[in-house]
């Protein structure tokens, strides 16, 4: 199913179990155009080390949603953390901020969404927290949620879809 076909049948959705991220802002950069799984949260600005930590764990299909405050001045994804969360099973991640290493993103067999991209890593300092509540773009993602990307759009629901 995607998200155009979920959209038809939540139309009418409460919007505390069925939310659809506005507009079409979202870039994808990884090697998958379509992505879907539970979500795992992190909130950081400027400084992927949470990002680093979570995508070397394993993923067991897992999103991961970083909030990093729409900044596109340092990257939070590169090459080598996303060939990690490929390599370790996440399904996707989706970066509201920025990410560098188009090409080796482009290779990997995951799903990436960002805002742009952008040369300049982070530095490292151990700042953010991981399992919050976010809100991106006025849109609550909760971990545990279920979060679906497609070319259409993203949509995150209380639970997987059936």
């Amino acid at each position: 199913m995607n998200t155009c076909d979920l959209c038809d049948l939540h139309k009418n959705a409460d919007p505390g179990t069925f939310r659809v991220f506005p507009g079409s802002r979202w870039r994808s950069y990884g090697g998958c155009a379509a992505f879907a799984g539970p979500v795992r949260t992190v909130r950081c600005l400027d400084d992927n080390s949470l990002v680093k930590a979570a995508v070397e764990g394993p993923g067991e299909g897992h999103v991961l949603v970083v909030d990093g405050g729409m900044s596109l001045r340092r990257s939070l994804l590169g090459g080598k953390l996303a060939s990690a969360a490929a390599r370790n099973g996440w399904a996707g991640l989706l970066i509201h901020g920025a990410v560098r290493d188009l090409a080796e993103l482009r290779a990997q067999p995951i799903g990436i969404l960002a805002l742009g991209h952008v040369p300049l890593a982070t530095e490292r300092a151990g700042q953010g927290r991981a399992g919050l509540t976010l809100l991106i773009d006025g849109t609550p993602v909760r971990p545990g949620e279920w979060l679906m990307a497609d070319e259409d759009g993203v949509l995150v629901m209380a639970e997987r879809p059936a």
